[in-house]
């Protein structure tokens, strides 16, 4: 995924608008804008700003991993359950449990 895919997503799961963001940040809406589009990307400043403010890293923003996750997908993943309180983190583990079992039970490999 590219930085301004990235981006958007993060937007588009908290229902923020771009004038919203670009407020909170204290940049251009036009500046904003360009990293969205992926006509430009935003400095060393902003980027941490971007990661503080999704509370996300900046090697997240930018599909960028060594060694720890194997893909974006990965990422998500964690990301999601770190925003989630304990009792939703277990409900959401539990979950993915049930997911497993029911693959197995069912002939399904869960790998494909």
């Amino acid at each position: 995924m590219t930085f301004s895919d990235i981006l958007r997503q993060l937007i588009e799961e908290r229902g923020l608008t771009q004038k919203r963001l670009a407020g909170d940040l204290h940049i251009a809406v036009s500046t904003l804008g360009g990293y969205v589009q992926g006509t430009s990307e935003p400095d060393f400043d902003t980027l941490k700003r971007l990661a503080e403010y999704f509370q996300v890293s900046a090697d997240y923003l930018l599909d960028f991993r060594v060694g720890k996750t194997k893909s974006h997908r990965e990422d998500d993943l964690l990301r999601v359950y770190r925003l989630l309180s304990p009792y939703q983190q277990e409900i959401y583990l539990e979950q993915g449990k049930v997911f497993l079992k029911h693959s197995s039970d069912n002939g399904i490999d869960p790998l494909k």
